[in-house]
């Protein structure tokens, strides 16, 4: 295991352990809050939230509120080293585990989204974002701004941000992170290797 597979490894424990200490619901009603600012400006526009898991800030709530005005989809894993598809969720619609125990729409109707609310495991204020290690956000955003404007929303816990994500050069980084704290607008970010 090389160094920054190990500083990885390292961020995410730290991480996943000060998220399941802070998870409540008050915090994730005043992310909600947050994130629900953040977003109505994009009215009409494909939303891609996610459904949560474990101790996950919850994007639900917003993601409710958003397919009133236009299209919210849902990641769905559909192959390891590929990019993320998505499918049209809409409240109440039917779903069914996906990969890693994800649920997603029994019903595959594929949206791309311009508007991505992409789940954390830690983050730093410079734009860095720490997934789960599959890269499949990362894939999926290279793509998607490739082909045009997208807005990426970190979506997580003020208590998941770390000083220095370590990052290399495929991780892309996030227009916006959005806490239970507040909002942190960034501009002109570009990943670079950070070990």
């Amino acid at each position: 295991m090389d160094e920054l597979t190990k500083a990885k490894a390292a961020a995410r424990a730290a991480a996943f352990t000060r998220r399941n200490v802070v998870k409540s619901p008050e915090r994730d009603a005043d992310a909600v809050a947050h994130l629900l600012e953040l977003v109505l400006p994009f009215q009409g526009q494909a939303l891609a939230g996610y459904m949560p898991m474990r101790s996950e800030v919850d994007p639900v709530p917003v993601m409710a509120a958003m397919a009133a005005f236009g299209p919210v989809c849902v990641p769905v894993i559909k192959e390891k080293g590929q990019p993320l598809e998505f499918h049209r969720w809409e409240p109440g619609c039917d779903m069914v585990e996906g990969p890693f125990g994800a649920h997603v729409p029994v019903k595959a109707e594929v949206i791309v989204p311009t508007v991505l609310i992409v789940p954390l495991v830690a983050f730093d204020r410079s734009g860095g974002r720490l997934g789960y290690g599959g890269g499949f956000y990362d894939r999926t955003l290279e793509g998607l701004r490739a082909g045009g404007t997208v807005m990426a929303i970190g979506y997580a816990f003020a208590a998941q941000e770390t000083d220095n994500v370590p990052l290399e050069a495929t991780d892309q980084p996030l227009d916006a992170i959005v806490t239970d704290a507040g909002v942190l607008r960034l501009t002109g970010n570009r990943p670079r290797s950070r070990a």
